[in-house]
């Protein structure tokens, strides 16, 4: 197993109180393969990626579980260590490339940075790699594109440069947060082909972080389904979008739009909206959301269950299938 992550919680710590971000998430991702993290805005998706690379923005902090990379306790390292597994054996495409780039350097001389830290490579050589990076990214003319600042590219080409610098060290684990966020719907389709290209070149596992289900199950092997910071169902993915077990889950594949559905009618949304963290619901945090609900599920938040192979689910309502 690659990475496994174990009882992983996170907390801000505001002057409104404490902000569970993340509470008891455990998840594995094996060599290679590609695991979907789902849900709505706001259920703690991007904070399980800062978490693995310790990057949790203050006043959050990581107040309990483990995360093994490899055998080992990411936590557990000293800094230096940590550092070079960022970047190196962990590579990240953030959500938006235009904050993800230093606008003050070209963006060349921001993936030759990387490879002379963690490739210990010559400036000279570098900056040759960083170029050969930027082609095998699908940007055009490299030479002269490495020498533009980020204001200088479009949105795609901002974000093949941030998935140059995530993958030209050949790391073992890509996590992509909302890669496609901000983009056209054909440069979406372009950056899906390139993580897919880039994933069997490179053998890289993958943890794609969105709230495209489209792209979940064109993309990913395994899914897990996230709200209010836990994991509510977890599965393969065709299991989940044929046989979903939680009525959030349902809720959220009803929201996609299909094609023939016909013009005029009305997207199946989810009533209400996503619960304030410092103030959650009593129970199952879904029960006010949820068509299903009853009584006991406001008494206590319901033990996660193995419902099949591979399969699990945190519902009182749900059955094996």
């Amino acid at each position: 197993m690659l990475l496994r992550v174990e009882d992983l919680a996170a907390t801000f710590f505001l002057d409104e109180g404490e902000l569970r971000a993340v509470d008891g998430v455990t998840f594995e991702i094996g060599e290679g393969e590609t695991v979907a993290l789902v849900g709505e805005s706001g259920c703690g998706k991007t904070i399980v990626a800062l978490s693995i690379l310790d990057l949790v923005p203050s006043p959050g902090r990581i107040v309990g579980g483990r995360i093994l990379f490899g055998g080992r306790d990411l936590h557990g390292l000293k800094p230096e260590e940590l550092r070079r597994v960022r970047g190196g054996e962990i590579g990240m495409v953030f959500q938006e490339p235009g904050s993800a780039l230093n606008p003050v350097f070209p963006v060349g001389r921001q993936i030759a940075e990387v490879l002379e830290l963690h490739r210990g490579m010559t400036r000279r050589d570098a900056e040759l790699e960083a170029v050969r990076a930027l082609g095998g990214v699908g940007i055009p003319d490299p030479e002269t594109r490495a020498k533009a600042y980020p204001f200088e590219l479009s949105g795609g080409m901002r974000q093949r440069a941030v998935i140059a610098i995530a993958t030209c060290t050949r790391p073992k684990l890509l996590i992509a947060d909302e890669p496609t966020t901000a983009l056209d719907v054909t440069v979406q389709a372009d950056i899906l082909d390139l993580l897919g290209d880039l994933r069997e070149r490179y053998h890289m596992a993958t943890l794609l972080i969105t709230h495209d289900l489209g792209v979940v199950a064109e993309t990913a092997e395994r899914t897990l389904v996230m709200y209010t910071g836990k994991l509510f169902e977890t599965g393969p993915t065709d299991r989940i979008f044929d046989e979903p077990l939680h009525p959030y889950t349902t809720g959220l594949l009803r929201a996609v739009p299909r094609l023939g559905s016909g013009r005029g009618v009305p997207l199946e949304g989810i009533p209400g909206a996503v619960p304030d963290l410092l103030r959650l619901p009593s129970g199952c945090t879904f029960h006010p959301r949820c068509e299903l609900a009853d009584e006991g599920c406001t008494d206590a938040f319901p033990p996660t269950r193995e419902m099949g192979p591979g399969r699990e689910c945190a519902c009182y309502r749900a059955t094996t299938t």
